[in-house]
């Protein structure tokens, strides 16, 4: 069997997952862009990776990782009628109101909620940026090293530096002029934000 043969029974056989893009003309336009791109008509798998790209995913891995990280149940639990209209609802709410970059920040995160890369686009870093200002107390005062440490706990490529730094710039943190102390900034998330954070806490639930 060939290796194209193994990718699309692989695929084929794997379980069905909701597909939401937040903007259906940026959907379009960026099928549209990859088919006039491409020598001869895309398989299977590579459909799948243009529909995954459309929707703000990296590929089609990528968007199946971030729909089975919002609500994970084992197969016996998918064969539960109940159970399974259950979870599609989870996801395309969650799915249906995040605007483009924020579903791409989404994907930035890993299985455990920590910061796996830093954001290409700055669009989508100063959204990423609010789940880091979501582990801070409004209610505490830290010390840089305390910053440091809330930051290391929440992302694993070891930057924790310019983490800090963003989080300032971005007026989610304040600091002294010395840097002897930090302390959460109130801020009022705007909607773009709010979806991002509900998303980013239900892949915790």
């Amino acid at each position: 069997m060939s290796d194209a043969s193994t990718s699309l029974n692989t695929v084929s056989s794997r379980e069905r997952i909701a597909f939401v893009a937040p903007d259906i003309s940026a959907l379009a336009k960026s099928l549209r862009a990859m088919w006039d791109g491409a020598t001869k008509p895309p398989s299977q798998v590579q459909m799948l990776n243009w529909l995954a790209k459309g929707a703000g995913y990296k590929n089609y891995q990528s968007l199946r990782a971030a729909a089975s990280r919002l609500a994970p149940v084992d197969a016996k639990t998918l064969n539960d009628a109940t159970a399974a209209k259950r979870r599609s609802e989870e996801v395309l709410t969650t799915s249906v109101e995040l605007s483009a970059h924020a579903a791409k920040a989404l994907t930035q995160f890993d299985e455990h909620g920590k910061l796996a890369r830093w954001p290409y686009k700055f669009a989508v870093q100063r959204i990423a940026m609010w789940a880091l200002w979501m582990r801070f107390d409004a209610k505490k005062r830290y010390t840089e090293k305390e910053v440091n440490s809330v930051l290391k706990a929440w992302h694993s490529y070891g930057d924790h530096v310019t983490l800090r730094r963003e989080l300032v710039n971005m007026n989610l943190l304040a600091r002294k002029s010395d840097c002897s102390e930090y302390w959460k900034v109130a801020q009022q998330p705007n909607d773009e934000a709010k979806a991002f954070l509900r998303a980013v806490r239900a892949t915790r639930a």
